[in-house]
């Protein structure tokens, strides 16, 4: 095949072109009425794991007991959409109301019928459950509590530290929290699969609950006494705070103790995996050395 030269001042076919008035570059204007398009990046894409989507599937699925994490629903699509969220509210099944259009970004543009079930990657469990852990091993409890860890990746990371730290198990709220979802499990190397989950409905209660069984809370806040002057030996719970507010105001009032790490640099706050594996460690290395 012959290639033809380019010359600038002619078209490939030879005939010249005339460049005496000016080409315009204005870009066409873009009708608001146009939905923009929403392709999902590598992070959507990955949270989009275990999706039931559509009326029929979620409702089978709440109808044979499978662990659904959280139900997002269009509230204004109608029809069986009520009946479905009756039941998952009767489960104490978390339910978001979010647009249609976020339902068909969520499933990459599948029929959705306005509703989409998202399953956990593990069973939660009680805080029951998590106790009767520490008697069955013969050993003072030793738990976490995420208050309002938002970050999936942060609350994977300090599954993943609990779970190697020989945690009983980790407690988190049902709303303001991630949740067992796919970005948490594999950030969490596998650990959710092990180590127990309770998610409550409300953090206090659950506080109080394991006051009752003689645990020890420890917030951990800056306006508390450094952490190597405590004593973790005893049955004891660690309260970790969100990533931007640290632990709430009412949570911090329930705590029987508040512990801090010092900070010598600018930066005066660790991130929240980061803080809670150290705390965490440091339970370790004190029940080690007493023989607990």
């Amino acid at each position: 095949m012959a290639y033809q030269r380019y010359d600038k001042n002619k078209g490939r076919s030879g005939g010249r072109k005339d460049f005496s008035k000016p080409r315009s570059f204005t870009k066409p204007e873009r009708s608001f009425d146009e939905p923009e398009r929403n392709i999902p990046d590598a992070a959507d894409r990955e949270e989009t794991a275990g999706l039931i989507v559509g009326r029929n599937p979620v409702m089978e699925a709440l109808k044979s007991g499978k662990a659904i994490d959280t139900i997002y629903v269009n509230s204004e699509a109608g029809g069986s959409i009520g009946a479905i969220t009756r039941i998952a509210r009767e489960k104490g099944i978390v339910i978001k109301n979010v647009s249609d259009q976020k339902l068909t970004q969520m499933c990459a543009g599948a029929s959705h019928q306005g509703i989409i079930a998202s399953g956990a990657c593990a069973e939660y469990v009680s805080v029951e459950d998590i106790l009767n852990i520490s008697k069955k091993k013969g050993k003072a409890p030793f738990i976490i509590i995420c208050d309002e860890i938002e970050d999936p990746h942060n609350l994977g990371a300090i599954i993943r530290t609990a779970e190697t730290a020989g945690a009983d198990g980790v407690i988190i709220p049902k709303r303001r929290s991630a949740s067992l979802n796919a970005t948490v499990y594999k950030t969490s190397a596998g650990a959710a699969s092990w180590l127990p989950v309770a998610r409550v409905a409300n953090l206090g209660a659950a506080m109080d609950e394991l006051k009752k069984n003689g645990v020890w809370i420890y917030g951990t806040d800056a306006s508390g006494s450094d952490y190597t002057e405590a004593d973790f030996t005893g049955p004891a719970a660690f309260v970790i705070g969100s990533e931007g507010f640290g632990i709430g105001r009412l949570v911090k009032d329930k705590c029987d103790f508040l512990v801090k790490l010092p900070m010598f640099g600018k930066i005066t706050s660790l991130n929240a995996s980061v803080a809670a594996g150290i705390f965490m460690y440091e339970a370790v290395r004190q029940r080690t050395a007493a023989g607990k």
